[in-house]
């Protein structure tokens, strides 16, 4: 990227300083042109003895030169614009680009982590139940890891798959009345049966009924969920309160994690984006988690937002239209 700067910076400057070269070499031409018209007017018109039709015609000239004048300014400054903002859009498309590229490439490497993290660990759990001899008790524990491995890759694979569709406008989400705060409340159950003592719920006995895709919004709460476990340490409380204000359902869920800085809050909700570097990052997924909770969420004429929470942490924020 540097190496890109260096030489747009050099070719943007060569442009421009080419540009001012010709500028004043037509000004000088211009001035040329005059001086010879005035040298013709000499030889032709008598300053002496027609001194009105002398002026008149040096008028002439001298306004020439200053259509001239200001006609080259006008094309030069023209052209210059045209420099700028086509230079602008090259630089912005190279940047976007190669910022997409990163992204994705970070994306390839997360993915395939992710695909071979449950994978490896199913194998190693089917492989123990099937070598060893083991109580039912023990059995039960590695089948419970297998399906909770299979569940990841299962959120993988639908993450993925919705968000090709929804890139390509093929998803067609469907549009029924239904209960937020079930919606929450089911969520839930499962993620305190699968992580006891991690999670405080508050969620308020109104109905919340919204209008929507119940299948995407209960990929959108399981997103930030899983959001705020993978950020978060392991004995860490995760607080998640649903309320009702303003003719909105408000969904809240407050993590004790690392926080985010101010200048990745807008970042966070990018494509592929992530946190740090693919190399050195600790915490699993693949970026596509809360891009997709955007996307849901805008579908459904919502907002979400992010905050710091006191003292450390973040605070997502989900809030729908109630019907």
């Amino acid at each position: 990227m540097r190496y890109f700067n260096v030489i747009y910076g050099l070719l943007f400057a060569y442009t421009v300083a080419a540009l001012v070269f010709w500028g004043l070499s037509l000004n000088r031409q211009s001035k040329v042109i005059y001086d010879l018209e005035l040298i013709h007017l000499r030889t032709t018109i008598d300053s002496v003895r027609h001194p009105a039709e002398f002026a008149r015609q040096a008028e002439l000239s001298a306004a020439k030169r200053e259509r001239r004048k200001k006609q080259y300014i006008g094309e030069g400054s023209t052209f210059l614009l045209v420099i700028l903002i086509g230079g602008a859009i090259v630089y912005s498309s190279f940047r976007r680009s190669l910022g997409l590229s990163r992204q994705q490439n970070n994306f390839m490497l997360s993915v395939t982590h992710e695909l071979k993290s449950p994978i490896a660990a199913m194998k190693l759990n089917l492989q123990t139940l099937e070598r060893y001899q083991l109580d039912e008790e023990k059995k039960t524990v590695l089948i419970d890891k297998c399906i909770k491995e299979s569940n990841r890759l299962n959120d993988l694979c639908n993450n993925m798959l919705l968000a090709s569709q929804m890139e390509g406008r093929q998803y067609k989400a469907t549009r029924e009345r239904f209960s937020f705060t079930d919606l929450v409340t089911g969520t839930m159950k499962e993620y305190v049966q699968r992580y006891p003592g991690r999670f405080e719920v508050d969620i308020a006995e109104e109905e919340n009924p919204v209008i929507g895709d119940q299948l995407m919004l209960q990929m959108a709460v399981s997103n930030l969920i899983e959001n705020a476990l993978k950020y978060s340490p392991a004995e860490s409380l995760i607080t998640v309160q649903l309320f009702s204000k303003n003719k909105h359902t408000c969904l809240q869920i407050k993590d004790e994690g690392m926080g985010i800085p101010d200048a990745e809050k807008h970042k966070i909700f990018r494509k592929f984006y992530r946190l740090g570097n693919e190399n050195t990052r600790k915490t699993k997924g693949t970026g596509l988690g809360l891009y997709l909770t955007l996307r849901i969420v805008q579908q459904h004429g919502g907002k979400i937002g992010v905050k710091d929470n006191t003292p450390t942490g973040s605070v997502f924020e989900l809030s729908l239209p109630l019907t």
